[in-house]
Protein backbone atom coordinates (compact mmCIF):
# COMPACT_ATOMS: atom_id res chain seq x y z
CA UNK A 1 0.00 0.00 0.00
CA UNK A 2 1.26 3.47 -0.91
CA UNK A 3 0.58 5.42 2.29
CA UNK A 4 1.57 8.70 0.60
CA UNK A 5 -1.74 8.61 -1.29
CA UNK A 6 -3.74 8.59 1.95
CA UNK A 7 -5.14 11.61 3.83
CA UNK A 8 -2.89 13.30 6.44
CA UNK A 9 -4.81 11.85 9.39
CA UNK A 10 -4.21 8.34 8.08
CA UNK A 11 -0.62 8.98 7.02
CA UNK A 12 0.30 10.40 10.44
CA UNK A 13 -0.75 7.09 12.03
CA UNK A 14 0.53 4.58 9.48
CA UNK A 15 3.56 6.10 7.72
CA UNK A 16 6.67 4.14 8.67
CA UNK A 17 4.58 1.49 10.42
CA UNK A 18 3.18 -0.66 7.60
CA UNK A 19 5.62 -3.52 8.24
CA UNK A 20 5.40 -5.64 11.38
CA UNK A 21 7.80 -4.73 14.17
CA UNK A 22 9.96 -7.33 15.99
CA UNK A 23 8.07 -9.70 18.29
CA UNK A 24 4.78 -8.55 16.76
CA UNK A 25 4.88 -5.28 18.69
CA UNK A 26 1.86 -3.08 17.93
CA UNK A 27 3.74 0.12 18.79
CA UNK A 28 7.09 1.34 17.50
CA UNK A 29 9.87 -0.26 19.56
CA UNK A 30 12.48 2.04 21.10
CA UNK A 31 15.80 0.71 19.87
CA UNK A 32 17.93 2.04 22.70
CA UNK A 33 21.36 1.01 21.49
CA UNK A 34 24.46 2.97 20.59
CA UNK A 35 25.83 0.46 18.14
CA UNK A 36 24.59 -2.44 15.99
CA UNK A 37 26.44 -5.76 15.88
CA UNK A 38 27.07 -8.12 12.92
CA UNK A 39 28.34 -11.67 12.82
CA UNK A 40 29.27 -11.39 9.15
CA UNK A 41 32.16 -8.94 8.54
CA UNK A 42 31.36 -8.60 4.85
CA UNK A 43 27.73 -7.70 5.57
CA UNK A 44 28.91 -5.17 8.17
CA UNK A 45 31.19 -3.59 5.57
CA UNK A 46 28.45 -3.35 2.94
CA UNK A 47 26.11 -1.64 5.40
CA UNK A 48 28.85 0.69 6.63
CA UNK A 49 29.55 1.74 3.02
CA UNK A 50 25.85 2.33 2.37
CA UNK A 51 25.60 -0.46 -0.20
CA UNK A 52 23.08 -2.38 1.88
CA UNK A 53 20.26 -1.27 4.18
CA UNK A 54 21.02 -1.40 7.88
CA UNK A 55 22.34 0.51 10.88
CA UNK A 56 25.83 0.86 12.27
CA UNK A 57 25.75 3.56 14.95
CA UNK A 58 22.80 5.53 16.37
CA UNK A 59 24.48 8.89 15.91
CA UNK A 60 24.00 8.20 12.21
CA UNK A 61 20.80 6.16 11.88
CA UNK A 62 18.44 4.32 14.20
CA UNK A 63 15.31 2.25 13.38
CA UNK A 64 13.05 4.15 15.79
CA UNK A 65 14.21 7.50 14.46
CA UNK A 66 13.70 6.36 10.89
CA UNK A 67 9.99 5.71 11.56
CA UNK A 68 9.62 9.35 12.59
CA UNK A 69 11.54 10.56 9.54
CA UNK A 70 9.25 8.53 7.30
CA UNK A 71 6.17 10.10 8.90
CA UNK A 72 7.28 13.65 8.17
CA UNK A 73 8.49 12.66 4.71
CA UNK A 74 5.03 11.37 3.83
CA UNK A 75 3.15 14.25 5.48
CA UNK A 76 5.22 16.81 3.56
CA UNK A 77 5.27 14.67 0.37
CA UNK A 78 9.07 14.85 0.24
CA UNK A 79 11.71 12.63 -1.34
CA UNK A 80 13.70 12.37 1.89
CA UNK A 81 13.77 13.52 5.51
CA UNK A 82 16.18 13.61 8.43
CA UNK A 83 16.00 14.52 12.11
CA UNK A 84 17.83 16.58 14.72
CA UNK A 85 18.03 17.06 18.47
CA UNK A 86 15.97 20.29 18.31
CA UNK A 87 14.35 22.69 15.88
CA UNK A 88 17.29 25.08 16.09
CA UNK A 89 19.66 22.18 15.41
CA UNK A 90 17.70 21.48 12.22
CA UNK A 91 17.91 25.13 11.13
CA UNK A 92 21.56 25.72 12.05
CA UNK A 93 22.82 22.39 10.66
CA UNK A 94 21.04 23.04 7.37
CA UNK A 95 22.43 26.55 7.00
CA UNK A 96 25.99 25.58 7.89
CA UNK A 97 25.87 22.46 5.72
CA UNK A 98 24.77 24.36 2.61
CA UNK A 99 26.60 27.69 2.97
CA UNK A 100 30.27 28.56 2.55
CA UNK A 101 32.33 31.77 2.77
CA UNK A 102 31.35 34.21 0.06
CA UNK A 103 27.76 32.94 -0.24
CA UNK A 104 24.75 35.21 0.12
CA UNK A 105 21.46 34.61 1.94
CA UNK A 106 18.24 36.54 1.37
CA UNK A 107 15.69 36.33 4.16
CA UNK A 108 13.14 38.40 6.06
CA UNK A 109 13.25 40.52 9.20
CA UNK A 110 10.56 38.50 10.97
CA UNK A 111 12.24 35.14 11.44
CA UNK A 112 12.24 33.40 14.81
CA UNK A 113 14.65 35.10 17.24
CA UNK A 114 17.15 32.22 17.28
CA UNK A 115 17.23 32.08 13.48
CA UNK A 116 17.63 35.85 13.34
CA UNK A 117 20.65 35.58 15.62
CA UNK A 118 22.30 33.14 13.22
CA UNK A 119 21.75 35.63 10.40
CA UNK A 120 22.95 38.66 12.35
CA UNK A 121 25.81 37.16 14.36
CA UNK A 122 27.07 33.76 13.27
CA UNK A 123 26.87 33.64 9.47
CA UNK A 124 28.76 36.95 9.10
CA UNK A 125 31.58 35.38 11.16
CA UNK A 126 32.19 32.90 8.32
CA UNK A 127 31.87 35.58 5.65
CA UNK A 128 28.34 34.72 4.54
CA UNK A 129 26.43 37.83 3.50
CA UNK A 130 22.87 38.07 4.81
CA UNK A 131 20.24 40.51 3.52
CA UNK A 132 17.06 40.80 5.59
CA UNK A 133 14.09 42.28 3.75
CA UNK A 134 10.85 43.81 4.96
CA UNK A 135 8.77 40.70 5.46
CA UNK A 136 5.65 41.56 3.46
CA UNK A 137 7.46 43.51 0.71
CA UNK A 138 7.54 40.80 -1.94
CA UNK A 139 8.95 43.19 -4.54
CA UNK A 140 11.94 43.98 -2.33
CA UNK A 141 12.55 40.29 -1.61
CA UNK A 142 12.37 39.45 -5.32
CA UNK A 143 14.75 42.31 -6.17
CA UNK A 144 17.31 41.11 -3.62
CA UNK A 145 17.02 37.54 -4.89
CA UNK A 146 17.54 38.74 -8.47
CA UNK A 147 20.83 40.41 -7.44
CA UNK A 148 22.15 36.90 -6.87
CA UNK A 149 22.00 34.64 -3.84
CA UNK A 150 22.63 31.06 -2.82
CA UNK A 151 19.87 30.48 -0.30
CA UNK A 152 16.47 32.06 0.36
CA UNK A 153 15.17 31.49 3.89
CA UNK A 154 11.46 32.04 4.57
CA UNK A 155 9.02 31.64 7.46
CA UNK A 156 5.24 31.83 7.16
CA UNK A 157 3.21 32.50 9.22
CA UNK A 158 5.92 34.46 11.02
CA UNK A 159 6.72 34.42 14.71
CA UNK A 160 5.17 36.28 16.53
CA UNK A 161 3.17 38.70 14.34
CA UNK A 162 1.72 36.10 11.95
CA UNK A 163 2.78 37.79 8.71
CA UNK A 164 2.23 35.80 5.52
CA UNK A 165 4.60 35.24 2.60
CA UNK A 166 3.59 34.04 -0.87
CA UNK A 167 5.72 30.89 -1.02
CA UNK A 168 4.93 29.99 -4.62
CA UNK A 169 5.85 33.47 -5.87
CA UNK A 170 9.13 33.61 -3.96
CA UNK A 171 10.06 30.03 -4.88
CA UNK A 172 9.77 30.97 -8.54
CA UNK A 173 12.00 34.02 -8.03
CA UNK A 174 14.61 31.88 -6.25
CA UNK A 175 14.61 29.26 -8.99
CA UNK A 176 15.36 31.96 -11.59
CA UNK A 177 18.38 32.97 -9.51
CA UNK A 178 19.50 29.38 -8.95
CA UNK A 179 19.05 29.64 -5.19
CA UNK A 180 17.94 26.96 -2.73
CA UNK A 181 14.74 27.82 -0.86
CA UNK A 182 14.10 26.83 2.75
CA UNK A 183 10.94 27.44 4.79
CA UNK A 184 10.24 27.10 8.49
CA UNK A 185 6.81 25.44 8.58
CA UNK A 186 6.53 25.12 12.36
CA UNK A 187 3.64 27.55 12.87
CA UNK A 188 1.52 26.06 10.09
CA UNK A 189 2.36 22.35 10.53
CA UNK A 190 2.01 19.95 7.57
CA UNK A 191 -1.71 19.74 8.34
CA UNK A 192 -2.24 23.37 7.32
CA UNK A 193 0.51 23.95 4.75
CA UNK A 194 2.88 22.00 2.50
CA UNK A 195 5.62 24.30 1.15
CA UNK A 196 7.18 21.64 -1.10
CA UNK A 197 3.96 21.59 -3.12
CA UNK A 198 4.46 25.33 -3.68
CA UNK A 199 7.97 24.94 -5.10
CA UNK A 200 10.08 25.25 -1.93
CA UNK A 201 13.18 23.00 -1.80
CA UNK A 202 13.51 22.35 1.94
CA UNK A 203 11.01 22.42 4.82
CA UNK A 204 12.08 22.56 8.46
CA UNK A 205 10.00 21.94 11.59
CA UNK A 206 10.55 22.44 15.25
CA UNK A 207 8.73 19.18 15.96
CA UNK A 208 8.89 20.23 19.61
CA UNK A 209 5.74 22.24 18.83
CA UNK A 210 2.63 21.05 16.93
CA UNK A 211 4.03 17.75 15.67
CA UNK A 212 4.81 16.42 19.13
CA UNK A 213 2.05 18.50 20.68
CA UNK A 214 2.63 17.80 24.36
CA UNK A 215 5.55 20.07 25.34
CA UNK A 216 7.56 17.17 26.69
CA UNK A 217 10.44 16.71 24.24
CA UNK A 218 12.71 18.56 21.79
CA UNK A 219 13.01 17.58 18.13
CA UNK A 220 13.82 19.08 14.73
CA UNK A 221 12.84 17.65 11.35
CA UNK A 222 13.88 18.53 7.81
CA UNK A 223 12.59 17.25 4.49
CA UNK A 224 13.02 17.94 0.79
CA UNK A 225 14.88 16.57 -2.21
CA UNK A 226 17.09 13.53 -1.61
CA UNK A 227 20.27 15.24 -2.82
CA UNK A 228 19.90 18.18 -0.45
CA UNK A 229 18.74 16.13 2.53
CA UNK A 230 21.62 13.67 2.05
CA UNK A 231 24.10 16.54 2.08
CA UNK A 232 22.64 17.93 5.29
CA UNK A 233 22.46 14.45 6.85
CA UNK A 234 26.20 13.95 6.23
CA UNK A 235 26.92 17.22 8.06
CA UNK A 236 24.62 16.25 10.94
CA UNK A 237 26.40 12.88 11.26
CA UNK A 238 29.66 14.67 12.01
CA UNK A 239 28.13 17.63 13.85
CA UNK A 240 26.46 15.13 16.19
CA UNK A 241 23.09 16.86 16.69
CA UNK A 242 21.33 13.50 16.45
CA UNK A 243 17.88 12.64 17.75
CA UNK A 244 17.64 10.13 20.60
CA UNK A 245 15.38 7.11 19.89
CA UNK A 246 13.30 7.69 23.03
CA UNK A 247 12.65 11.24 21.88
CA UNK A 248 11.73 9.97 18.42
CA UNK A 249 9.23 7.58 20.01
CA UNK A 250 7.54 10.43 21.89
CA UNK A 251 7.22 12.54 18.74
CA UNK A 252 5.88 9.52 16.81
CA UNK A 253 3.22 9.06 19.48
CA UNK A 254 2.31 12.74 19.34
CA UNK A 255 2.13 12.82 15.55
CA UNK A 256 -0.58 10.18 15.48
CA UNK A 257 -3.05 12.78 16.74
CA UNK A 258 -1.59 15.82 14.95
CA UNK A 259 -4.51 16.27 12.54
CA UNK A 260 -7.12 16.10 15.31
CA UNK A 261 -5.20 18.49 17.53
CA UNK A 262 -4.37 21.04 14.82
CA UNK A 263 -7.93 21.14 13.53
CA UNK A 264 -9.21 21.90 17.05
CA UNK A 265 -6.48 24.49 17.57
CA UNK A 266 -7.35 26.15 14.26
CA UNK A 267 -10.98 26.45 15.39
CA UNK A 268 -10.04 27.76 18.84
CA UNK A 269 -7.61 30.35 17.48
CA UNK A 270 -10.18 31.64 15.00
CA UNK A 271 -12.87 31.99 17.69
CA UNK A 272 -10.46 33.75 20.04
CA UNK A 273 -9.19 36.09 17.31
CA UNK A 274 -12.76 37.14 16.48
CA UNK A 275 -13.50 37.74 20.18
CA UNK A 276 -10.38 39.84 20.73
CA UNK A 277 -10.91 41.79 17.51
CA UNK A 278 -13.97 43.44 19.02
CA UNK A 279 -12.67 43.96 22.54
CA UNK A 280 -12.22 47.60 23.64
CA UNK A 281 -8.98 46.88 25.55
CA UNK A 282 -7.26 45.23 22.57
CA UNK A 283 -5.63 47.54 20.03
CA UNK A 284 -4.72 45.00 17.32
CA UNK A 285 -5.08 41.29 16.56
CA UNK A 286 -2.71 39.38 14.30
CA UNK A 287 -4.24 36.22 12.81
CA UNK A 288 -4.27 35.29 9.10
CA UNK A 289 -7.76 33.83 9.38
CA UNK A 290 -9.22 37.30 9.93
CA UNK A 291 -10.53 38.78 6.68
CA UNK A 292 -8.81 42.13 7.26
CA UNK A 293 -5.39 40.56 7.91
CA UNK A 294 -2.86 41.85 5.36
CA UNK A 295 -1.93 38.33 4.25
CA UNK A 296 -5.40 36.77 4.42
CA UNK A 297 -5.82 36.20 0.67
CA UNK A 298 -2.37 34.61 0.32
CA UNK A 299 -3.02 32.46 3.39
CA UNK A 300 -6.35 31.33 1.92
CA UNK A 301 -4.53 30.31 -1.25
CA UNK A 302 -1.68 28.32 0.29
CA UNK A 303 -3.05 27.11 3.63
CA UNK A 304 -5.85 24.67 4.41
CA UNK A 305 -6.14 26.06 7.96
CA UNK A 306 -4.88 29.24 9.58
CA UNK A 307 -3.08 27.72 12.57
CA UNK A 308 -3.39 27.62 16.32
CA UNK A 309 -1.26 30.69 17.12
CA UNK A 310 -2.36 34.31 17.20
CA UNK A 311 -0.95 37.46 18.74
CA UNK A 312 -2.55 40.67 19.93
CA UNK A 313 -1.60 44.02 21.44
CA UNK A 314 -3.22 45.48 24.52
CA UNK A 315 -3.95 49.16 24.95
CA UNK A 316 -1.72 50.58 27.64
CA UNK A 317 1.85 49.67 28.57
CA UNK A 318 3.87 46.64 29.67
CA UNK A 319 2.27 46.78 33.13
CA UNK A 320 -1.06 46.07 31.39
CA UNK A 321 0.51 42.98 29.79
CA UNK A 322 1.77 41.72 33.16
CA UNK A 323 -1.60 42.29 34.85
CA UNK A 324 -3.43 40.51 32.06
CA UNK A 325 -1.13 37.50 31.76
CA UNK A 326 -0.79 36.93 35.48
CA UNK A 327 -4.57 36.81 35.87
CA UNK A 328 -5.20 34.18 33.19
CA UNK A 329 -6.16 30.81 34.62
CA UNK A 330 -6.40 28.48 31.61
CA UNK A 331 -2.93 29.12 30.27
CA UNK A 332 0.70 28.35 31.02
CA UNK A 333 2.97 31.39 30.82
CA UNK A 334 5.75 29.66 28.94
CA UNK A 335 8.07 30.05 25.97
CA UNK A 336 6.70 27.54 23.50
CA UNK A 337 3.64 26.83 21.36
CA UNK A 338 1.67 24.05 19.71
CA UNK A 339 0.82 22.21 22.92
CA UNK A 340 -2.46 20.55 23.90
CA UNK A 341 -2.64 23.16 26.68
CA UNK A 342 -2.79 26.87 25.94
CA UNK A 343 0.50 28.78 26.20
CA UNK A 344 1.02 32.54 26.17
CA UNK A 345 3.67 35.17 26.75
CA UNK A 346 5.22 38.38 25.43
CA UNK A 347 7.96 38.16 22.77
CA UNK A 348 10.38 39.86 25.17
CA UNK A 349 10.40 36.63 27.22
CA UNK A 350 9.63 34.09 24.45
CA UNK A 351 10.40 34.22 20.74
CA UNK A 352 12.57 37.37 20.74
CA UNK A 353 14.15 37.38 24.19
CA UNK A 354 17.58 37.53 22.47
CA UNK A 355 16.80 40.95 20.99
CA UNK A 356 16.74 44.38 22.60
CA UNK A 357 13.56 46.42 22.96
CA UNK A 358 14.74 48.67 20.14
CA UNK A 359 15.42 45.68 17.87
CA UNK A 360 11.95 44.30 18.60
CA UNK A 361 10.47 47.71 17.83
CA UNK A 362 12.29 47.77 14.47
CA UNK A 363 10.67 44.41 13.67
CA UNK A 364 7.22 45.77 14.43
CA UNK A 365 6.94 43.90 17.73
CA UNK A 366 5.50 46.24 20.39
CA UNK A 367 6.18 45.60 24.07
CA UNK A 368 2.42 45.22 24.58
CA UNK A 369 2.25 42.25 22.18
CA UNK A 370 1.15 38.87 23.50
CA UNK A 371 1.63 35.60 21.63
CA UNK A 372 -1.17 33.14 22.37
CA UNK A 373 -0.98 29.50 21.32
CA UNK A 374 -4.44 27.99 21.61
CA UNK A 375 -4.60 24.49 23.03
CA UNK A 376 -7.32 21.90 22.57
CA UNK A 377 -9.48 23.13 25.47
CA UNK A 378 -13.06 24.23 24.91
CA UNK A 379 -13.07 27.59 23.06
CA UNK A 380 -15.85 29.03 25.25
CA UNK A 381 -13.80 28.37 28.38
CA UNK A 382 -10.71 30.02 26.89
CA UNK A 383 -12.70 33.09 25.83
CA UNK A 384 -14.30 33.36 29.27
CA UNK A 385 -10.82 33.21 30.81
CA UNK A 386 -9.54 35.95 28.47
CA UNK A 387 -12.55 38.13 29.24
CA UNK A 388 -12.13 37.97 33.03
CA UNK A 389 -8.41 38.81 32.77
CA UNK A 390 -9.06 41.74 30.42
CA UNK A 391 -11.50 43.23 32.95
CA UNK A 392 -8.60 43.59 35.37
CA UNK A 393 -6.42 45.60 32.95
Amino acid sequence: MDISKRKPGTASVWAGELDLFPYGSHTVPVINTVTFAYKDIDEWYEIAKGNKKGDIYSRNTNPTVQVLEEKIRVLEQAEAATSFASGMAAISNTLFALLKPGDRVVSIKDTYGGTSRIFLEYLPKINVEVTLCDTTDHEQIEAEIAKGCDLVYLETPTNPTLKILDLERLAQAAKKAGAVTMTDNTFASPINQNPLDLGIDLVVHSATKFLNGHSDTLCGLLCGSKDLVDEIFRYREINGASLHPETAYMVIRGMKTVELRVQRQNENAMAIARFLKNHPKVSEVFYPGLEDHQGHEIAKKQMSGFGGVLSFSLKGDYDSVKTFLQNLNLVHLAASLGSVSTLAGPPRTTSHVELTEEQRKQLGIPETLIRYSAGIENAEDLIEDLEQALKLV
